[in-house]
């Protein structure tokens, strides 16, 4: 017989595959990938050059749909929230994705291009090209924990009536419940994170403001 016309692999397939694995087990195995696909492992090889290259596509599935379009209509840090909304957003639909891919190393092209849109938004802001790394890892660290978060139980934190401190009796009688708790930590997490950056770029511009000094 000759070779089908619709090819059976592709990177797409691998990808949906290896995802779906992570999904359920927080990582995969190159033979229990090639099972899942009803192919041998050295047919995903064809496609993808290891498993390395099998995060990369498990990686470019998750970040595509992060969208850092808001920076090219908005203001810097009104971009960003939106950037940081669709990230926490992308990882919290796959959070078992997350100790996977924090602890491998992005190379590919496609996975790099979810940070050229921050890294030029703030470029163009003012902040310092020695800043600009630091304040997206700070911004992805926190996003990532929060994706967590919104994949956690409706209620993280049990208190029954021995509770010695009134006050966190009182605010965990008071906090909301299901996914509104974590909305609610993330906004105001991402609210005090945010308001950090806009101190320190103030204080960039007021440096750069004052003339020189000279002895």
């Amino acid at each position: 017989m000759g070779r089908p016309r619709i090819a059976r692999l592709d990177r797409e397939r691998i990808a949906e595959a290896a995802l779906a694995l992570v999904d359920r087990d927080g990582d995969f195995k190159m033979p229990d990938l090639a099972k899942h696909l009803n192919v041998q492992v050295s047919s995903i090889y064809h496609h993808a050059k290891g498993r390395a290259a099998v995060v990369e596509l498990v990686r470019n599935r998750v970040v595509r749909e992060i969208d850092g379009s808001a920076f090219e209509r908005l203001t810097w840090d009104d971009a960003f929230t939106a950037w940081a909304r669709s990230y926490r957003s992308a990882f919290s639909r796959h959070p078992t994705s997350i100790r996977l891919l924090a602890t491998e190393t992005v190379r590919d092209p496609t996975s790099l291009s979810v940070y050229y849109a921050p890294a030029e938004g703030l470029r163009k802001a003012g902040f310092p090209d020695d800043h600009i790394l630091a304040v997206i890892t700070a911004a992805e660290n926190f996003l990532l924990g929060a994706a967590l978060d919104a994949a956690a139980p409706e209620v993280m934190i049990e208190a029954d009536s021995t509770t010695p401190d009134d006050a966190l009796t009182l605010a965990l009688a008071a906090a909301p419940r299901g996914p509104a708790r974590a909305e609610q930590a993330f906004e105001l997490g991402w609210m005090a994170l945010l308001s950090g950056f806009r101190r320190l770029l103030e204080e960039v511009h007021e440096t750069s403001a004052r003339p020189a000094s000279y002895s």
